[in-house]
């Protein structure tokens, strides 16, 4: 399903709290459909896993159970209205061990993708997925954009 041609009345936005970053997350979890995959593009500390937090809480997750992925490259969430499957690509050295995670099952399954650090694994990523940049413009301020494949 391609997200992307739902989101123009929400992006490009700023933020200026990491609550109001989980809340455009909340709104954009309303638009995500099984097979949906969401590719996180951004510096550390640009709100990505606030963004995750949001989304989850809008598919019915509750946020408090989100957490970065980073060491463990991927968390699943389920109990919510679509299942999550949570990727953080920071630590990954080679596209190998993304192949090793059967990244195919999560991607083309019945839940709802997000890619943090996605620049990663570009060449994995299907093309339709959402792509979003996360910028840090200071203080709180945070600027979110997506770019329709």
């Amino acid at each position: 399903m391609k997200a992307a041609l739902t989101l123009a009345d929400l992006l490009p936005c700023e933020t200026n709290t990491p609550e109001a970053t989980r809340a455009l997350g909340k709104h954009l979890a309303r638009r995500l459909h099984p097979g949906d995959v969401v590719a996180l593009y951004g510096e550390l500390g640009s709100g990505k896993t606030q963004l995750v937090k949001g989304i989850a809480e809008g598919l019915g997750i509750p946020e408090a159970e989100v957490n970065s992925p980073t060491f463990t490259l991927l968390h699943i969430y389920l109990g919510g209205r679509l299942p999550l499957y949570h990727f953080d690509a920071y630590r990954l050295r080679q596209l190998e061990e993304f192949y090793a995670l059967g990244y195919e099952e999560y991607f083309f399954g019945e839940g709802v993708s997000i890619v943090e650090w996605a620049e990663r694994i570009e060449p994995l990523l299907p093309p339709y997925a959402l792509r979003l940049r996360l910028e840090h413009l200071g203080n709180n301020r945070r600027r979110i954009t997506y770019w329709p494949t």
